[in-house]
């Protein structure tokens, strides 16, 4: 599998927390300061759960991090979910 067959494989499953049409987050967990991972490390999320969500009850990865983090599991956790889907 090539990274774009992986890519849209992971787009496919929708978002990890709600089933919504994704975009692939990549987490930035040991990435260092302004750079992103691999795209073999995406999370699929939507909208409001990758990047609009400020409150507590729609927190968002970019949004508010520690409190999506704290719902949803760290960036490796669900990084790990995604891998388990797409190997399903």
């Amino acid at each position: 599998m090539n990274i774009k067959q992986y890519k849209d494989k992971v787009a496919s499953l929708g978002c990890i927390v709600c089933g919504s049409q994704p975009e692939l987050h990549h987490p930035r967990t040991g990435a260092g300061t302004g750079r992103k991972n691999s795209d073999w490390l995406v999370v699929p999320l939507c909208g409001l759960h990758h990047r609009t969500g400020t409150s507590y009850l729609d927190a968002s990865a970019h949004g508010n991090p520690r409190d999506f983090h704290a719902k949803h599991g760290s960036d490796l956790e669900l990084v790990a979910q995604v891998i388990e889907r797409v190997s399903a």
